[in-house]
């Protein structure tokens, strides 16, 4: 049987388990991965190893330690499951040269993920994850692999705790007597993954309460179809919250690097108005100045707040492959993007939904507003923004055909409105008259298409999405 060929799409390579996704698959990588540091770093650099709670994430994890040890690099290896950021930040605590991480964040139960992270514990540019898939062998004969116990036994593998340092880099970047003290009723919903119990940790024996469901490890995420922030995963937790009479709903998808929002009446707070509202929060709250970087996907308030405090906004495309790059060259306050994922200067240039979970709490207390409040206030400033969006599985062998349809629609209107420029950066964006887009994109990482749009005007939401649906072919 051949080997399938690995493709490292927006954030890694990610592949059904028993499927592509095997011990074999895995050890390919780790083993490319080993080729692409030797070259840039050369032997005895240390890499962070870790992994998340899907099916046999341990396991696949070991399998990497086995070959990058092999390959004469020290591997430190996270003694449990752990938050993707924790993992990121170990890598700049441990000066340690890269990671690999075992998960497939959002995915579906069946998938499992390999994503890498440079020095800075941020993603590693196109450029690099192209020389890495280059190295990837085509087959698994001639890959040097030692067991983990003797690795173990050697010292060539360590088992560590990331905990105490994240932590530690949590209280530099944010005071946490004020949220301690705030005797707020938090819900958290890590979705049955690795961000279960750091809440509870961190707020431990104080007036603030928290409550966690979905906390235990359950490979099948039971009540929702992926561990993924966005409705209609989130709508068990946002029933539990109401129950609850939280204040707040915090959600963490399968990893812990993106967060979710659910206000005080259980509704939900899309990503885009979160961002809006963590920019406005170090703007606003804190007083910093720095630069946006946002990826095409996401909110227009961006750049209204860019305007509004004299701050610049960059534009890349979908991925922090694309996004941690430009925040290291323009030293960012924050970047992020769409699927509810945010990084924040003074700490590494990575996702981080415990940390956007904690500031989004501070802003809750410094100005004394409920969530839905918060997005009032945040209205006041640059106006009201709808967003949605629609994900369609493609079948088999008709992409090309679809993207084909896109390339000769060439649409005057969409949804009633103008089109005034079409951006084709990644994907294809058509901007609209009235300041508002539509964005049709193909996953890197799933076979799934997404149309999104946002509006100034409620009522065109559905028109704009229904006129991407056929531009693309599908209606």
């Amino acid at each position: 049987m051949q080997s399938p060929i690995i493709k490292f799409g927006t954030d890694g390579w990610r592949g059904r388990i028993a499927d592509t996704y095997t011990f074999d698959s895995v050890r390919r990588c780790a083993y490319g991965f080993a080729q692409y540091m030797l070259q840039i770093k050369g032997t005895g650099e240390t890499i962070i190893v870790g992994y998340d709670r899907r099916f046999a994430s341990e396991n696949f994890a070991s399998a990497v330690a086995e070959v990058l040890a092999a390959n004469n690099f020290k591997v430190l290896l996270t003694e449990g499951p752990t938050p993707t950021p924790a993992i990121s930040y170990s890598v700049v605590a441990n000066r340690a040269a890269a990671a690999v991480n075992i998960t497939a964040s959002h995915n579906p139960p069946l998938d499992n993920g390999f994503k890498v992270r440079n020095e800075h514990g941020g993603a590693i540019d196109p450029d690099g994850l192209r020389q890495i898939e280059a190295l990837i062998p085509s087959d698994s004969t001639q890959i040097k692999s030692i067991p983990l116990e003797k690795l173990l036994s050697e010292g060539k593998v360590e088992i560590f705790d990331p905990a105490p340092a994240y932590l530690s880099q949590i209280n530099h970047l944010i005071n946490l007597k004020p949220l301690r003290s705030a005797g707020l009723n938090v819900m958290v919903d890590p979705m049955w993954g690795n961000g279960a119990g750091w809440f509870n940790r961190i707020f431990s024996g104080s007036k603030t309460k928290i409550t966690e469901i979905h906390d235990q490890r359950n490979p099948i995420f039971p009540e929702m179809e992926r561990p993924e922030p966005i409705p209609p995963n989130i709508n068990p937790g946002l029933t539990a919250s109401v129950e609850n009479n939280s204040d707040v709903l915090i959600i963490f998808d399968g990893d812990a690097d993106r967060v979710g929002l659910g206000d005080e009446h259980g509704q939900f707070v899309d990503q885009l108005r979160v961002f809006g509202l963590l920019a406005y929060y170090l703007l606003e709250v804190r007083g910093e100045r720095g630069p946006i970087v946002k990826t095409l996907s996401t909110t227009t308030m961006l750049n209204k707040l860019g305007h509004i405090y004299n701050v610049p906004v960059y534009e890349t495309g979908v991925g922090f492959k694309y996004v941690a790059p430009k925040m290291l060259e323009v030293d960012a306050l924050i970047g992020g993007e769409e699927s509810g994922g945010y990084a924040f200067r003074h700490h590494v240039p990575e996702r981080d939904g415990i940390i956007a979970a904690l500031y989004l709490l501070d802003m809750m207390v410094q100005l004394e507003l409920k969530p839905s409040q918060l997005v009032e206030k945040l209205f006041e400033k640059v106006g009201a923004h709808y967003y949605d969006r629609i994900d369609t599985h493609l079948p088999p062998g008709k992409r090309s055909g679809y993207e084909s349809n896109i390339l000769s629609a060439a649409p005057k209107t969409v949804g009633g409105l103008k089109v005034i420029d079409i951006i084709t950066i990644d994907g294809y964006k058509f901007q609209l008259e009235d300041g508002g887009w539509l964005l049709i994109r193909f996953s890197g990482t799933e076979p799934i298409v997404r149309v999104y749009c946002e509006s100034t005007d409620p009522e065109r939401v559905g028109p704009i999405l229904e006129d991407g649906l056929k531009i693309i072919g599908i209606q």
